[in-house]
């Protein structure tokens, strides 16, 4: 039974954490947990705490790191693959961030990938003149 005052920093149910993320089958209107528990499987970053019967409680980490793995997939076209790289690395910063992501961009040309490429080195630029400064 949900209890109604529940605080939103509260560990959450996998179908309350789906609920949260709108993870929910646009025909059916089901909540899609089986998503949240594959992607469990495939990245070592989502740590939910599992409790008697086995059940998971999400944590608000938790629940921010899926979000950011569902935008990577979903939004972005990066791949599973992709997101282990980016997750595993940490704050990277490359000219093409597309590379070695497993990221399908017909549009590299496009005027907001320069923008995004120039950004990129802008960022690198940055990087190296504190390197360089100590």
């Amino acid at each position: 039974m949900k209890t109604p005052n529940k605080k939103n920093a509260a560990y959450k149910t996998i179908g309350e954490a789906t609920k949260q993320l709108g993870l929910i089958d646009k025909n059916t209107g089901r909540l899609q947990t089986h998503t949240i528990r594959y992607w469990q499987s495939q990245f070592k970053q989502i740590k939910p705490s599992i409790k008697a019967g086995n059940r998971r409680y999400f944590s608000e980490k938790d629940i921010k790191i899926i979000s950011y793995i569902h935008f990577l997939l979903k939004k972005k076209g990066l791949t599973i693959s992709g997101v282990k790289k980016l997750l595993d690395k940490g704050e990277t910063h490359s000219i093409d961030a597309t590379l070695d992501y497993g990221v399908y961009k017909p549009d590299l040309l496009s005027s907001k990938s320069i923008k995004d490429k120039i950004r990129n080195i802008s960022k690198i630029v940055k990087e190296l003149k504190k390197i360089k400064n100590g």
